[in-house]
């Protein structure tokens, strides 16, 4: 699904590198156009009608990693394939309280790869090429995971402050995730929101392994101590306008999260240490997305990363 001819060729501006650079994120309002979106977002509940519950061991997905997907196979053996991760609250005593494609959370982790619509607009895309060229972030560029991430009415969770650093942990760092808009993302539906700056403040001390006898645990790194908790009380909340390029006025000390607008065909690029969220989706109205992360080959890719290459299919070097 590349670019339509009738669309200007993307270039990343200076500016907009200014700000990602400096915000750790940035806002590309219309990078993809709405048809296309439409398409992705068609395609996405697609595979969720397709898919059979028949042998499915319900996962429930979670970004606590005390949680028991994080420990069983069928998530840790998802890299290389198309699996689908439920909504906690989508059961009731055990048993899915609505149908399965209002139920999942999330599919990934190889769309790029298996699915022809995703492979295409992720891995054929000059577009894409183009803002991964003159970001100039990755010497060998890669592409690890992807993932449509459904934020069902209802029942679409919550997803506590993080960075992806801690889960995709390469030495030095570098990770970059691509997040791309197939719905209207908005303070009701679980909108990102972010700490603007944070890259620059919050050292990685902590990654997700794979531990002995199986599963995983949040492992500290030695040498590195970070002691500012990114969900202390009383931290500032602000609107960015998605059409005003994201900015808002200054955070105030010691830091503040700034709720990130955006609508369909909308691209948000993210530093891998950069502190970011979402809240639940109370509303009626889900907030599909569609994301893949980038890694640098030429760093270290650790073997105690919960997602590993396999032989049937490494890291895909995007150019």
């Amino acid at each position: 699904m590349p670019t339509s001819p009738t669309r200007p060729k993307f270039h990343l501006s200076p500016a907009q590198k200014r700000q990602f650079e400096e915000d750790g994120l940035l806002l590309i309002p219309g990078f993809f156009s709405s048809e296309t979106a439409s398409k992705l977002l068609s395609r996405s509940k697609e595979l969720l009608e397709e898919f059979s519950l028949e042998g499915h061991p319900m996962t429930v997905f979670s970004t606590t990693a005390e949680e028991k997907h994080v420990g069983d196979a069928y998530f840790l053996e998802s890299g290389d394939k198309i699996r689908y991760f439920f909504e906690k609250e989508a059961f009731t005593d055990g048993k899915l309280n609505r149908p399965k494609e209002l139920a999942v959370n999330k599919i990934g982790h190889a769309l790029h790869e298996l699915d022809p619509s995703f492979r295409a607009f992720t891995l054929e895309n000059p577009d894409v090429v183009n803002l991964v060229r003159e970001l100039d972030a990755h010497r060998i560029p890669q592409v690890i995971q992807s993932m449509v991430i459904c934020k069902q009415k209802e029942v679409g969770g919550a997803v506590n402050s993080h960075d992806d650093s801690t889960f995709l942990y390469t030495n030095p760092l570098s990770a970059v995730g691509l997040w791309f808009a197939l719905e209207d993302c908005t303070p009701n539906n679980g909108c990102l929101s972010f700490v603007p700056g944070s890259h620059k403040r919050n050292p990685i001390s902590k990654r997700l392994e794979r531990v002995p006898g199986g599963g995983t645990a949040i492992m500290p790194i030695p040498g590195v101590v970070n002691e500012t908790d990114w969900d202390a009380e009383g931290v500032a909340w602000q609107v960015a306008d998605c059409k005003a390029g994201g900015k808002s006025a200054p955070h105030p000390p010691p830091f503040g999260y700034r709720i990130l607008l955006s609508l369909n065909a909308d691209l948000v690029l993210i530093h891998g240490s950069v502190v970011h969220r979402s809240e639940k989706n109370l509303s009626q109205k889900s907030r599909f997305i569609f994301t893949f992360h980038m890694i640098d080959g030429a760093c270290e890719w650790d073997e105690k990363n919960w997602l590993q290459p396999t032989p049937e299919m490494p890291f895909t070097r995007l150019y």
